[in-house]
Formats: C-alpha cells, sequence, structure tokens
C-alpha cells in the first residue's frame, strides 16, 4: 500500500517539474531560434539596402573589399541607409557570407553573387531563388539559408546568408539542453525517492504500529474471555441456566468472534501465511455450493457463472474466506431474491464479481464500506454478528495476493468486483495430484 503511495508521490513530483523544465527549456530554444530568424532577416534588410548590381556588398572577412555602393538611394531619406563602413565594421557582418540573385522584371538572371569564397554554386543559389519566388513569400529558410526578397529600382533581388553557424549553435544549444536536463531528471529522480520515503515513513511507522496494536490486543483479549467462559459454565453447574448467564455467554461468543476477526485482519495485512498454487475455479464453486443451504433457509439463490481452469498462487484458507465474505454480505444485506457470482479470466486477472440488489449507496458509502469496524445505518440497526471487519479483511486479503477489491452501486445492485493475478498455467497437473 505505501510502495503505490512513493510512487504516486515521486511521479507527481517528477512529472510536475519535468512539464515545467520541457516548458522553460522549449522557450529558451524557440526564444534563440527567433531571435537568430529575426537577426539574419535584419542583416538581409541591410544587405537589400545597400546593394548595387555593380558593387555588391558580399562577405567583409578581408580588408580589402571594395567599399559598398549607395547609388540610387531615394532622395530625402538618407537614414534609410546607415554608416557606409556598417557591413565592414560590425562583427556580425563581418562573419556572415551573403548570396544574391538579381531578375529583372521579364524574370531573367541578371546578377549572381555567390560570395567570396563560392560555398554556393551558381546555379544552386539560382535554383533556392527560384523556388524562394515560387513560395510566394517574402523571407523564410530552407536548410542553412535564410533569403528575404527585395525591389530594387527594375530588378528584384533575393538575398540569402549562410547561417550555418547560427544553426551549429542553436543545436549545440539544443544538445547542451538536452543533457543538462537528463541529468536534472536523474537528479529530481533520487531527491523525490529520498522525499517520499521521508514523506511516507512516519505513515508506515504509523500502521506498523495500528497493526502491531491489533495482533496484540487481539491476543491479549483471547485470555480473559476464555476464564470468563470457564466462569460462565461453572456457575451454570452451581445455580443453573439463567437469563443472566445467558447473556454472559451471548456476549462473550461475540467478543470470541470480534477476537478472531481481529487476528485473521492482523494475519491477512501482515502476510503471515504460506501459499500455494490453487485451483481458484474449483474454490469459489465450493464456497458457492457450501452457502446455498443458507441462502435457501433465507428465501434466497445464488447463480453462479464461473470459468473454469483458473489458478491462483496463494493462501487457500484466506481466499476461501475471501469469497466467503462477499457472499455472507450479499445475502446479509442484499434485497434481491438472488445473488449473482461471477468467476472470469480478465487478461492475467481473475475476475471475481458478487452482485445484488441493494438499497441505494452514497458516494460517501462507498468511500468508507473497506474501513475497519465501518457499518451502513441500516448494518447497525441490524442484530447480527457483523463487526464491520469483513470488508476490511477482504481488501487485506486481496492485497495481500497482489490484487483489488472495489465496491460500485449500479443500477440498483451493489457490486463487489475483486481482481487477482493469475499464475501462469505451468505445473497445474503436479499440484493437483499432489493436493489429490
Amino acid at each position: 500500500m505505501f510502495g503505490k503511495t512513493k510512487i504516486k508521490i515521486v511521479f507527481t513530483v517528477v512529472f510536475s517539474l519535468l512539464a515545467l523544465m520541457v516548458v522553460t527549456l522549449t522557450t529558451i530554444y524557440l526564444s534563440n531560434r527567433i531571435a537568430l530568424q529575426n537577426e539574419n532577416d535584419e542583416m538581409l534588410k541591410t544587405y537589400l539596402e545597400l546593394y548595387d548590381p555593380e558593387n555588391q556588398p558580399g562577405n567583409f572577412a578581408g580588408e580589402d573589399r571594395p567599399e559598398p555602393s549607395f547609388e540610387g538611394a531615394p532622395e530625402g531619406r538618407p537614414e534609410a541607409f546607415p554608416d557606409k563602413g556598417r557591413m565592414k565594421n560590425e562583427p556580425r557582418f563581418r562573419l556572415s557570407t551573403f548570396y544574391s540573385v538579381a531578375y529583372s522584371d521579364a524574370g531573367e538572371v541578371v546578377s549572381v553573387n555567390n560570395g567570396n569564397n563560392a560555398m554556393q554554386s551558381e546555379e544552386s543559389l539560382i535554383e533556392f531563388a527560384s523556388k524562394a519566388l515560387k513560395s510566394g513569400k517574402e523571407s523564410g529558410s530552407s536548410g542553412n539559408l535564410y533569403f528575404r526578397i527585395g525591389k530594387r529600382e527594375n530588378i528584384t533581388v533575393v538575398a540569402m546568408i549562410d547561417g550555418t553557424i547560427g544553426d551549429a549553435n542553436s543545436r549545440l544549444l539544443l544538445v547542451q539542453m538536452l543533457v543538462i536536463g537528463a541529468f536534472s531528471i536523474i537528479v529530481l529522480l533520487i531527491i523525490s525517492v529520498m522525499v517520499a520515503k521521508r514523506i511516507v515513513r512516519p505513515l508506515e511507522e504509523n500502521d506498523k504500529r495500528q497493526k502491531r496494536f491489533v495482533s496484540d490486543a487481539g491476543h491479549e483479549l483471547k485470555t480473559p474471555v476464555a476464564v470468563i467462559s470457564a466462569n460462565s459454565e461453572l456457575l451454570k453447574r452451581q445455580i443453573g441456566e439463567n437469563e443472566w448467564l445467558s447473556n454472559i455467554d451471548y456476549e462473550n461468543a461475540r467478543m470470541t468472534e470480534l477476537i478472531r476477526q481481529l487476528l485473521v485482519l492482523s494475519r491477512a495485512e501482515n502476510g503471515e501465511v504460506q501459499k500455494e498454487l490453487i485451483d481458484f475455479s474449483k474454490l469459489v464453486n465450493r464456497e458457492a455450493l457450501s452457502f446455498e443451504s443458507l441462502a435457501f433457509e433465507k428465501g434466497k439463490s445464488i447463480v453462479s457463472d464461473t470459468e473454469n481452469g483458473i489458478y491462483i498462487f496463494g493462501n487457500r484458507n484466506q481466499l476461501s474466506q475471501l469469497v466467503s465474505i462477499l457472499l455472507d454480505n450479499a445475502l446479509s444485506h442484499g434485497t434481491d431474491s438472488a445473488i449473482d457470482l461471477s468467476l472470469r479470466l480478465e487478461r492475467h486477472f481473475a475476475r471475481l464479481e458478487v452482485s445484488n440488489g441493494a438499497k441505494a449507496i452514497s458516494e460517501y458509502q462507498l468511500a468508507h464500506l473497506f474501513d475497519r469496524f465501518y457499518r451502513t445505518d441500516d448494518a447497525r440497526s441490524e442484530t447480527n454478528s457483523h463487526y464491520g471487519l469483513g470488508l476490511s479483511i477482504a481488501q487485506a486479503v486481496t492485497e495481500a495476493h497482489g490484487g483489488q477489491i472495489r465496491a460500485e452501486y449500479k443500477k440498483g445492485k451493489a457490486v463487489f468486483t475483486v481482481l487477482i493475478p493469475v499464475k501462469k498455467a505451468e505445473n497445474h497437473h503436479t499440484s493437483e495430484n499432489q493436493n489429490n
């Protein structure tokens, strides 16, 4: 039980921090990519502003580059062109490689600038520029090339910039973020496991103390109950039967049964039992058969539908008690004359289901049905030997066998469902021969 709680705490902490980390890293990476795209676009705008077919501003890594020409600048707008030495003096321009393809109004290529290093052939640049024009976009990118289309006098210019360095830096940033993220997840996982242990430890210790108290109290109460029973028997021999002694015997018998159930619950919760391979189908049928006479006395019947050949590795006595608790609960509180019992193989689980007609059960009652000593108001008003421990024992037995149990109220019926892992069909015949 507490193992699942630890897993839930670890999962919640790691998932929350992981989601936050993913959002943060994604924001950082996308911001970097957008900033890179904007910077390239700004440089391409500057390139287009300075573009002159006779003297094109290309790469400015060398000192012997010609000064860019500013012919054709619109009159009255000198601020549209920055300092003539901007592309030559600023590092971001000096470290970038520019390309361009100019088209006439007739769509013919009139100029191609493939950069001083000629990292791109004229053919590839013309092909890229043609695709850029056909895309209908003013700017964009493909691979490591970023482009922007501008109009200068009677020509259309497709300006391009090589973004290899920027893209490489982005990829490096992405790799670093993934490495840091993976390392952080491992650290967070370790920390969350430690935190989960610290959170759950007091609960585990308290649960152990409760179980030890139940077990110790059960054993300690057996002695005074036995003494009361013996004294009552001696008094009967001396003064004969009377009303007061009968009440003592009745309450003493109820106390004995309560102690027995407490000890059964304690053993089930502590797993103090031996397990073996069991034919669960036969066990369920046998328990159903033993309850048929009791059901007949109450004017009810058990409608059994079980699938054969379902095996479970568990404790025979506990599993028998599990089935009997569910059937007894249905007989005691059912409002219909028929009780439905079914056993089916569902994937890797044995699905045991007991349903009976019942009065409306609220969500609050369903949530507390498996609590110790919990009984509904109707059950408390009845005079019987039920102490609210039966379903608690059923839950403890189910969990001791690695299964789950749940209660539902649907279509006027109380439905109890038990799922227990089945054992693979190996050594079945050998086990049956040994049992026989």
